[in-house]
């Protein structure tokens, strides 16, 4: 999937683990974790929003684009 999360660095950054973030956001740590790995499927906007609320960060500081051979594929198949 083209888009990446970096939570790892911001939290690395925050000096803060999972566990006081998941407290922070009323999110399971399997839920956060399963975010960080990268494994999510979609996010909530007032999960991203409680995140970056208690991270002071925006959401491009969470989640980057990048665009790899796969986008191409998926992009024939939309047509």
């Amino acid at each position: 999937m083209p888009i990446r999360v970096s939570l790892d660095r911001v939290l690395l950054e925050r000096r803060m683990s999972l566990t006081e973030l998941a407290d922070r956001v009323g999110v399971t740590i399997a839920n956060l974790s399963i975010l960080k790995t990268g494994k999510a499927r979609a996010v909530r906007f007032s999960t991203l929003s409680a995140l970056c609320r208690e991270l002071d960060c925006q959401p491009g500081d969470l989640l980057v684009y990048e665009p790899g051979p796969d986008d191409a594929l998926a992009d024939d198949m939309e047509e």
